[in-house]
């Protein structure tokens, strides 16, 4: 019944694409763009018409799709599917270019590299040695039509419309008939006399020696010019000779041309060669040759060409980091080939593989990765940084690696700007509190002040109120000195996120504070920042309406346009610093570097110990320092809403009580600024729980104090006792201390004069022991006078008779 037929062409699974032949083989042959209904998949698809009167042409187009559905090998076009009708024949082969074709659009865009040709050249040698030497068959058609190029730059051998069997029982070769193609053969086909001795394969290395020809030299006019080598390379040359030779008998086996071409020197023995070659046989290599490859082949990439890195290098790095166990080697060229996808590609291919990275254990990975954050950053968006690699990165803060923890800050740079409000505010700033207060590299610690710095506008407006000022003082403290110089330039890069009362009350103290600070550096970048906010100040003052716009981004929220600024400002941090923070690491693994007049850092077992902090020998110097240092303080105190001072040196306190004896230093001079916050803790607004920044303490916080030597040693000759300085009164400085007495406290080893030991909180502690000691005493009196009273009964009524009862 009619209606049930059914058009084949209609209902098979593959389309033309409306477009003009690309231009196939000689022949019957046309070939076409098409696609997979179902995916779209890109695909080439050759279509036969059947033509009345062209029954032999027709035998031929069969027989090559016969033999193109049969044959399977890496270098031969590799046949998806068929259709076979009464009137055309569709074969549908993976998608390509003819050879032609790909070679003058190479030529238009630069050239084509003789990398690409060795290995090219290598394919079609392979793929006419399998035929001739494992199938016995000759391809009898290998010319420049007949060749075909994947996506990837790879060359494969198409044209098996006059193949036949090398050992006589299909016949003889068929007859072609068309004048473009039979200029390829062989000159002895010419002798019918069958006098000429020869091999199965001579007729087809002749036609590869002609194919040689026309890659380096264009089309070739006549057989003649095959005499001329013209653009071939020397080293290909002689073996080129062998080809083209007179003596068919003499012609290599494709299998011995390939092996002399690949001789040291050869025209293919090279990189790009060899790489193809191992990347053919990587699934059968040992894990140590799969390293070292991969650790090699980065350095290689930039000489190869970019579609055979993009769809043939990727695959294979991907499928070794899923499959093989490959680990972080795969990171360097996965990222390298990586530049060449596009934005759609990268998140297909490269970012599922990322993520899966970071949920990694491996810590050569994961610095790795770090590393190369910025290459892939942008590629991810906001919710797969929060959710899938955020967490997985904060790990890094707590790592006891310091390259791992110093790469982790480093990379909160790149990852701020996609963090949400709770991972920036919260999560991140209370793992950068606790490296700035308690890390044992001093880099690390610098480290992190810069990178608070340079994300402080992306903070909001109430976490930078709360953390920023606190934060860079706390910096200013450091016992290392580009930690200070970090802490200056922090205060300068985000220098419009103060109000000016901050300004004038937190910031300038603080700055000024260091202008006598033992390291040059540090005094230099103080005295730049000073003026800075000086100018603010005074332009303000001069023009009071200028007020509204200078503290315009106060109170603003978080601004990721406006990094920029921070970043020119701070722009040192990444050069310098980084350098040297990995130079210390190295130099110093365990222990903190080296500082100059300032307490160092405690010092893991069997490291040797710090010398002990040098202190003035002139008590005048010694004092005036001191006393730069209290006015600094007391400027601070003067701000009812500087929380800072109160937080930080309560826990200077708590410190000082784990140390019985230690040196007098600037830190000593907190303690009078402690002691007039609590004089006038009736005159200070009470805290808010957003600015209560002291419930991070059990993580560590800005407020914590740099821990100071152990070891118990007598104050040097020259050290001032705190009770000797003039806290600004009228007395003089050698009257005693008015606190030593309230502030004297039991102890193994009673150092009276060391601020260290003292605890202002523990004054009513003190007085409640005192009470507690008192009413003891009463009650050890009434029981002695009670004790007193009974004896004195006893002895006045005498001693008892026998057998008299006690009444009383």
């Amino acid at each position: 019944m009619w209606f049930f037929a059914r058009d084949p062409v209609r209902d098979f699974p593959f389309e033309l694409i409306p477009e003009p032949p690309e231009g196939g083989p000689p022949g019957p042959w046309a070939l076409h763009r098409g696609r997979k209904k179902a995916t779209g998949c890109p695909v080439s698809i050759f279509v036969y018409d059947v033509k009345p009167g062209a029954e032999e042409q027709t035998q031929v187009a069969k027989a090559a799709f016969k033999r193109l559905k049969t044959l399977r090998h890496p270098n031969i076009l590799a046949y998806i599917d068929g259709l076979e009708t009464e009137k055309c024949l569709h074969v549908v082969t993976e998608a390509v270019t003819p050879l032609g074709i790909y070679l003058k659009a190479r030529v238009e865009a630069g050239g084509l590299k003789e990398l690409e040709i060795s290995w090219g050249l290598h394919q079609i040698v392979k793929a006419l040695s399998f035929l001739v030497n494992d199938c016995s068959l000759i391809h009898n058609n290998v010319c420049m039509a007949a060749v075909f190029v994947d996506r990837a730059g790879e060359w494969k051998l198409g044209g098996l419309d006059y193949m036949y069997s090398a050992q006589g029982n299909g016949g003889g070769p068929p007859r072609k008939g068309i004048p473009e193609l039979e200029q390829y053969d062989p000159p002895e086909l010419a002798d019918s006399s069958g006098r000429v001795v020869r091999e199965k394969w001579s007729a087809d290395m002749w036609r590869l020696g002609c194919l040689i020809w026309e890659v380096f030299n264009g089309p070739l006019p006549r057989a003649a010019a095959l005499r001329n080598p013209g653009k071939i390379p020397k080293s290909l040359v002689p073996h080129y000779c062998e080809l083209v030779g007179a003596n068919p008998k003499v012609r290599p086996n494709p299998a011995r041309f390939l092996q002399n071409c690949r001789a040291p020197g050869g025209f293919m023995s090279n990189r790009f060669v060899e790489t193809n070659l191992f990347l053919e046989e990587i699934q059968i290599k040992e894990p140590a040759e799969k390293q070292k490859f991969f650790q090699e082949l980065s350095k290689s990439l930039d000489a190869f060409p970019e579609d055979f890195c993009r769809h043939k290098v990727l695959p294979q790095l991907l499928t070794a980091f899923e499959f093989g166990n490959a680990g972080a080697v795969v990171l360097t060229p996965l990222f390298k080939v990586g530049k060449f996808l596009s934005a759609e590609e990268y998140q297909q291919k490269i970012i599922p593989v990322v993520i899966k990275m970071f949920s990694s254990t491996d810590r050569a990975m994961r610095i790795r990765l770090l590393q190369q954050m910025e290459q892939f950053i942008q590629y991810l968006d906001e919710p797969t940084v929060n959710t899938q690699i955020f967490p997985h990165v904060v790990h890094g803060f707590l790592d006891t690696n310091p390259a791992i923890r110093e790469q982790t800050v480093k990379s909160m740079l790149l990852l701020a700007p996609k963090l949400n409000e709770a991972n920036l505010n919260v999560e991140l700033m209370k793992h950068f509190a606790r490296l700035q207060a308690k890390d044992e590299q001093g880099p690390i610690r610098c480290n992190t002040t810069v990178c608070l710095g340079k994300i402080g506008l992306y903070l909001s407006a109430s976490t930078r109120h709360r953390v920023l000022t606190s934060a860079f003082s706390r910096a200013t403290k450091d016992p290392f000195a580009p930690s200070r110089v970090a802490g200056v330039l922090g205060f300068a890069a985000t220098h419009n996120l103060y109000s000016m009362n901050d300004c004038a009350h937190k910031i300038l103290p603080v700055l000024c504070g260091l202008t006598v600070d033992p390291e040059k550096s540090v005094r230099d970048q103080a005295f730049k920042a000073i003026r800075s906010f000086l100018s603010k100040l005074e332009s303000v003052s001069e023009d009071p309406t200028q007020l509204e716009e200078v503290e315009k981004d106060v109170h603003a929220a978080s601004s990721p346009g406006m990094g920029g600024a921070a970043a020119s400002w701070a722009g040192w941090a990444v050069t310098g610093v980084s350098s040297l923070t990995s130079k210390l690491i190295r130099v110093h693994p365990t222990t903190a570097p080296a500082e100059t007049n300032i307490p160092q850092r405690p010092t893991p077992e069997g490291v040797p110990a710090p010398a002990p902090t040098p202190v003035p020998a002139t008590p005048t110097t010694s004092g005036h320092w001191e006393t730069q240092e209290e006015d600094k303080d007391t400027a601070e105190d003067s701000s009812a809403a500087d929380r800072w001072d109160d937080e930080d040196w309560g826990s200077l306190e708590q410190e000082a009580e784990s140390v019985l004896a230690q040196q007098d230093d600037w830190s000593t001079g907190g303690q009078v600024s402690r002691a007039s916050q609590v004089s006038n803790s009736d005159h200070k607004p009470s805290k808010s729980p957003e600015s209560d920044w002291s419930s991070w303490e059990a993580e560590g916080s800005w407020e914590q104090g740099w821990p100071e030597p152990s070891s118990q040693e007598p104050p040097l000759e020259g050290t001032r006792l705190a009770s000797e300085y003039n806290w600004g009164g009228p007395e003089s400085s050698d009257k005693g201390d008015p606190f030593a007495t309230l502030s004297a406290r039991p102890s193994t080893q009673p150092r009276p004069d060391s601020w260290g030991e003292d605890n202002w909180e523990g004054l009513e502690t003190e007085s409640r022991q005192a009470k507690a000691e008192l009413a003891r005493k009463k009650r050890e009196e009434r029981r002695r006078e009670m004790e007193a009273k009974r004896a004195e009964r006893k002895a006045a009524k005498g001693p008892m008779k026998l057998g008299a009862r006690k009444l009383d």
